[in-house]
């Protein structure tokens, strides 16, 4: 019926700017008449469906997706805006930098480099080294090269032209080719007799302006053909009929004689298009393949010489060879300046976030770091974590890493969970009612949304103080300087 009848949970981003909910919210109630609406963070919704016993819990959220990576600290079960930061950089930007570290790598393979192809190595092939340098002077080893290195087979024919093809297919071949030949000799013709045909007329025009004594347009048309006297138009004239007169028994022989058709072909190989194709390179190619073929005097023949047949492998010269890509690519959310990024990783953005705290509240954050997002399912990220917050955390305290039990999915079966458990509660959802009287900006808050803040409009001075000011300005002029001061 044209209406969504039934409640909505939707995701935005974290400190969603008013104007992009209001436009939501607009379309939500306006055009699909949802009786009511709530907004939620992804990765909260994530941190939610894999809450501990004590909820409202607090903790350290790190989202990692496809385009960028949030630092999202949470206090007793709510988002704490304030000191939320964002990285640009997340998945997109890895297989982008994997597909130019592999171009760069193997250039015979650039356009088999495609950026689905790097995800697929990035989701299957590459892991998050718990120390870069260390794991680096590793890979320089021959022995963990060939232990560790992993190998991608790119798609490829194995069938090369003109090696399985029989006496008959190739005749056949020869044989297209000279019709090819053929045809296009025979277009060529009647294309260059049609332009030889046009210019004469013109020039034959210009003659007969000469022979009705109009000797000022006569005179016009010989300076636009770039001509100096009548004599020279004649000497073009005969010039021309003789060559539309030679083009025309050409056409007709051939149409007699197919054979002579390509004997002429050869005189006229220099007329060619003087820019240059590919197809006239080819036809040119063929014609000098096909001489031998009509020539008067066929050569000796030459004693064949056993043609020695190259070992070469198409599937070994269509593998990718993984090695420390397999480790620089996810390293970028831990050292942008690999891309040349001018940002904060993942440990000196946290750091960060953690400063901003009292040293009560940097213990329970650190009790519970959870990882969520597309972004956190390389092999050995957690324990990557595990060692930034071991370096940057006092001596002998303690800290806890948990990982998303499915870091795709949880956001949605967050949601789901919400859903179910606040369906029949007031909290977090906006009314009909709510978005007429407050506006398509105004959100509910909840457990996993955003903070709300009000849009606060200055207020406008009466205008009495306006009058007044002058004369403030004059009586706080005549005190003491240092008052004024």
């Amino acid at each position: 019926q044209g209406c969504v009848d039934h409640p909505i949970v939707l995701t935005e981003a974290v400190c969603n700017p008013l104007y992009s909910r209001q436009m939501m919210s607009e379309l939500l109630f306006e055009c699909y008449q949802v009786p009511k609406v709530s907004y939620g963070i992804d990765s909260l919704y994530s941190f939610y469906h894999n809450r501990r016993q004590n909820w409202p819990c607090s903790g350290l959220v790190i989202s990692s997706g496809y385009q960028c990576t949030h630092i999202l600290p949470v206090l007793e079960g709510r988002l704490d805006a304030k000191n939320c930061k964002r990285i640009n950089l997340g998945g997109c930007q890895a297989a982008v930098y994997l597909q130019r570290l592999l171009q760069l790598k193997y250039p015979g393979h650039f356009a088999a480099i495609t950026l689905s192809r790097m995800e697929e190595i990035l989701h299957e092939h590459s892991y998050v080294a718990e120390d870069y340098i260390e794991e680096l002077q590793k890979w320089q080893s021959p022995e963990y090269y060939e232990n560790n290195m992993h190998k991608m087979q790119l798609p490829f024919s194995n069938k090369l032209l003109g090696s399985t093809l029989t006496s008959e297919e190739k005749q056949e071949r020869r044989q297209q080719q000279l019709r090819r030949l053929q045809e296009l000799n025979a277009r060529r013709r009647e294309e260059k007799l049609q332009l030889d045909q046009e210019r004469l007329d013109r020039l034959l025009y210009v003659q007969e302006l000469l022979e009705d004594g109009q000797m000022d347009q006569f005179h016009k048309a010989l300076v636009e053909l770039n001509m100096d006297s009548a004599e020279e138009l004649q000497s073009y004239i005969n010039k021309l009929s003789l060559s539309v007169e030679q083009t025309k028994q050409k056409i007709l022989q051939a149409e007699v004689n197919i054979e002579v058709d390509v004997v002429d072909s050869k005189p006229e190989t220099p007329d060619l298009d003087p820019l240059g194709s590919e197809q006239s390179l080819e036809d040119v190619e063929s014609i000098n393949e096909f001489e031998p073929l009509f020539a008067e005097e066929q050569p000796e023949v030459e004693k064949p010489v056993a043609a020695v047949q190259p070992v070469f492998n198409l599937a070994e010269y269509h593998q990718l060879f993984l090695g420390t890509e397999r480790i620089r690519a996810p390293e970028i959310v831990f050292q942008p300046s690999l891309i040349g990024e001018d940002q904060a990783g993942i440990a000196e953005t946290m750091q960060y976030v953690l400063e901003r705290y009292p040293k009560e509240q940097q213990a329970i954050l650190v009790q519970n770091v959870f990882l969520t997002g597309g972004n956190t399912m390389y092999p050995g990220l957690k324990a990557r974590v595990q060692k930034e917050l071991l370096e940057m955390r006092p001596f002998q305290s303690s800290f806890q890493v948990y990982l998303a039990s499915s870091p795709v999915l949880d956001a949605w079966y967050g949601a789901r969970d919400w859903a179910v458990e606040y369906m029949t509660r007031d909290e977090g959802w906006i009314t009909r009612k709510d978005y007429e009287e407050k506006g398509g900006e105004y959100l509910k808050e909840h457990c996993a949304s955003n903070v709300y803040v009000p849009i606060r409009l200055p207020k406008q001075a009466p205008r009495t103080t306006e009058t007044l000011a002058p004369s403030r300005v004059l009586t706080s002029s005549t005190g003491n300087p240092c008052e004024q001061a």
